[in-house]
């Protein structure tokens, strides 16, 4: 009680002293502080618990408690949001997305502590996934919660929502421009007058909070020992290529397992996710947590990426060149099934740091073998390695500007910013001829619940079929004669008339125009039947349809009002074209209105 009378007190001064932009802008810099802090939070908390675990792990021998972390971290996860949260944590954000989509902007307030636990369970545990999508969850609901409880305008809920998950981004990598670059490109919200101002300052809040708790050092430790030079421009170019061809693998393989694990159950799911992430982590170490240990080896340059042979079976390949090319290989190869085991086996975590660690290893590989066989100019395999960083991410998550400016903040290399963008822009361009949505928008796409940056498609995505059924439409009977049909007529001012059976199914419909020239003749009332004037109409409008394809509907047909039916044909009513485009037009005001 006293919390809220404080929230009331607050709520009050606001509407007496502040306007709600002022205050946006405020709240927008607290939840930037908490953002940073819950951020710098799960990687310590991660850490601890790795540390732990793994403190006394050999180095030359292999480690046989591989096989059993993994499997308790992805137990006690699942068993956590089965039991005790009995709610879906996973995807978070895809969550994000759908929230934005139903111009909602809500996030459960369970999502603010859930994601956190659950994550750093799978992940300290080694499950083979990243923390950055739990956090940006964690960030978006702190932003949407603290916006209705400070009773903010539902407009400004989804600025609020996006300040979380830019602060969550810029706090766990130190990077504030890859933060709001993130939430533009990836969440897709529009920037506007209104809206840059708080996701720039939450962004740079969550930024300076993490610096200030953990040091002003960059994330990874990255000495740029080549310059760029120019001649390297076909290589880089054919390494974005290679990118994006990593990416559609790894987008379709994660894809291919998500849709096994949705048909097991609980503990069919466990146990198939168990057993192939401990084995998977055994035979390959390095899959073991986020990877970034991984990475931080890929850039330190000279032989030290012969550690990552360290407590595996492979470790007597660590001198031979084949050995490296095979183990990189094959790390390429099962890190999405061993991403999509931790996921679909129980535990909590998202595809952000597995981009990362595949496009590492990726752009490694590439200047690595290049290297070894002559077939390019020199390559400097630390530098690769980062491009190839930029490159995955900004094909999985079909950001370019996101992998760009996020890698050289990461690392500091903003020498290479010009390959940094070639290499992104490349693989961009190359998965997009595959998979023209990204692996955090398809599962919204297939539904037709995604908001894009297309304004028109926008704000066919926030309509909905339901909110434009007109119900004034006078029903007949297929076995009524012409004079009822007449009666009805007269006490309408429509047009059309629906022929549904006693059943309540469409039978097709009655138009006055077809039936004008016997309609006033009373010696054919009970001569004609319904079923011999009715008409099936140009089209049917089903209730399951997104807006998107009734709007096709409706400009192949040319008609202006089409009935409308559930997926059993039952009639519900019928969709005009006026009153959609009217509904358009005041979504389309309220979205720029937002601005």
């Amino acid at each position: 009680m006293k919390f809220q009378a404080s929230i009331d007190k607050i709520i009050q001064w606001r509407f007496k002293h502040i306007s709600e932009k002022k205050f946006l802008i405020l709240v927008s810099f607290v939840v930037g502080v908490f953002t940073a802090l819950t951020a710098c939070f799960l990687k310590k908390l991660i850490q601890l618990i790795q540390g732990l675990l793994t403190h006394n792990f050999s180095e030359y021998h292999a480690n046989y408690l591989y096989l059993i972390y993994p499997v308790v971290g992805i137990l006690l996860a699942g068993l956590f949001v089965k039991y005790i949260l009995k709610d879906d944590i996973s995807h978070g954000v895809t969550k994000i997305l759908y929230a934005i989509s139903q111009r909602k902007s809500r996030i459960k307030p369970h999502n603010i502590y859930s994601s956190v636990a659950a994550s750093s369970i799978t992940i300290g545990f080694g499950g083979s996934v990243g923390a950055e999508a739990p956090i940006v969850l964690t960030g978006a609901a702190i932003g949407s919660n603290l916006g209705r409880i400070l009773r903010l305008e539902q407009k400004h809920l989804m600025i609020l929502l996006g300040c979380g998950a830019a602060g969550a981004i810029a706090g766990i990598f130190k990077a504030p421009i890859a933060g709001l670059v993130f939430v533009i490109e990836v969440l897709m919200l529009d920037l506007t007058m209104t809206s840059i101002l708080p996701l720039l300052i939450s962004s740079v809040t969550a930024a300076t909070v993490s610096y200030l708790l953990t040091g002003n050092s960059a994330m990874f430790h990255f000495v740029q020992n080549e310059p760029f030079l120019l001649k390297r421009i076909p290589s880089v170019l054919l390494l974005g290529i290679f990118c994006g061809f990593v990416s559609l693998y790894f987008t379709r393989s994660m894809t291919m397992m998500e849709n096994i694990f949705r048909k097991l159950q609980f503990w069919q799911k466990f146990v198939l996710g168990g057993l192939l992430l401990s084995a998977l982590i055994f035979l390959l170490p390095p899959l073991y947590g986020e990877g970034y240990e991984t990475i931080e080896v890929l850039l330190g340059g000279g032989t030290g990426y012969q550690k990552l042979f360290d407590g595996s079976l492979f470790n007597d390949w660590r001198y031979t060149q084949w050995g490296i090319i095979v183990l990189l290989t094959m790390i390429i190869v099962l890190k999405s099934f061993a991403t999509s085991a931790t996921n679909g086996g129980g535990g909590t975590g998202g595809t952000f740091a597995p981009s990362l660690y595949l496009g590492g290893i990726a752009g490694f590989l590439f200047a690595y073998i290049g290297n070894t066989f002559h077939w390019l100019p020199f390559m400097p395999q630390e530098n690769f390695a980062l491009m190839g960083m930029a490159g995955v991410m900004a094909g999985v998550m079909h950001a370019p500007l996101t992998g760009t400016f996020l890698i050289a903040e990461l690392t500091g290399g903003y020498d290479l910013f010009l390959p940094l963008m070639i290499v992104s822009i490349c693989s961009y361009l190359t998965i997009t001829i595959f998979e023209k949505h990204s692996i955090y928008t398809m599962r919204l796409a297939k539904k037709g619940e995604l908001l894009t940056h297309h304004k028109d498609q926008a704000v066919l995505t926030l309509l909905k079929v339901y909110s434009l059924i007109e119900t004034d439409f006078q029903i007949v009977n297929p076995y009524m004669d012409l004079g009822d049909v007449v009666k009805v007529i007269s006490q309408s001012s429509r047009n059309s008339f629906p022929v549904v059976s006693d059943d309540g199914k469409l039978e097709g419909i009655v138009l006055i125009d077809n039936i004008r020239n016997i309609m006033f003749r009373p010696e054919l009332y009970k001569r004609f039947r319904v079923t011999r004037f009715m008409v099936s109409p140009p089209a049917v409008i089903n209730v399951s349809m997104t807006m998107d394809k009734i709007m096709r509907v409706f400009d192949d047909t040319k008609a202006w009002n089409l009935p409308v039916v559930d997926e059993n044909n039952k009639y519900l009513g019928f969709v005009s074209k006026s009153s959609m485009l009217n509904a358009y037009r005041q979504v389309l005001v309220d979205i720029v209105d937002q601005g």
